[in-house]
């Protein structure tokens, strides 16, 4: 397994799956609504949740102008780190995308997962909707992780794995998700934090009434 470090704890590890067991991708829906009980659960503050949020749609609406019609671009962030993944036709073409993305107000970082060929299939999307579907409720399934924790982006089968965790709870989740019927790669765009930064990020227990 490959390890890239970069800023501030974020790593991406790509866990290579064997082939009999896996096999489909999705296209991550810009700028998704920021809701009240969704921040309570996030783990990053809710000024980040905003910031990123505007991260989406500033960077996808520059690479339309960019880009135009070619190639099939998404841009998801976490924590100001901006993913980009899809397909573009050439080098030249993913080092444009990279390049207006950084420059997009508050990314921190970028990490740029573009392939390099013709767009996915409107099929090969729609697999990976589902594949989608599928990894975020194995997550809600296990007792032994937030599912909120994590953003799940999927491309072409592989599924990308954002969030503020541990090192627990991220090997736990690549192996939860490696076990979804349609999932080729898992790979890891995560920030690490320690069991007790995440135990001071976890809401107080309520006080017990008096008796």
């Amino acid at each position: 397994m490959n390890l890239t470090k970069h800023p501030a704890g974020l790593i991406l590890t790509a866990a290579l799956l064997a082939a009999t067991t896996l096999s489909g991708c999705a296209p991550l829906v810009l700028g998704g609504a920021v809701g009240g009980a969704f921040m309570v659960t996030d783990r990053r503050t809710s000024g980040a949740q905003v910031e990123d949020q505007g991260i989406e749609l500033k960077a996808a609406s520059r690479v339309r102008e960019a880009m135009g019609e070619r190639g099939h671009v998404n841009v998801t962030s976490y924590n100001r780190v901006a993913l980009i993944t899809g397909e573009v036709p050439s080098e030249a073409d993913k080092l444009t995308v990279e390049q207006v993305v950084a420059r997009t107000e508050n990314v921190r970082s970028v990490v740029n997962e573009l392939a390099l060929m013709g767009n996915a299939s409107m099929a090969s999307r729609g697999s990976d909707i589902i594949v989608q579907a599928k990894v975020k409720a194995t997550f809600v399934d296990a007792r032994d992780l937030q599912a909120n924790a994590f953003k799940v982006v999927v491309e072409r089968g592989e599924v990308y794995l954002m969030g503020l965790v541990t090192e627990r709870e991220a090997t736990r989740a690549a192996e939860l998700a490696s076990t979804v019927s349609g999932v080729q790669k898992v790979i890891k765009v995560l920030h690490i934090i320690s069991e007790e930064e995440l135990a001071r990020k976890q809401p107080a227990a309520p006080a017990s009434s008096p008796k």
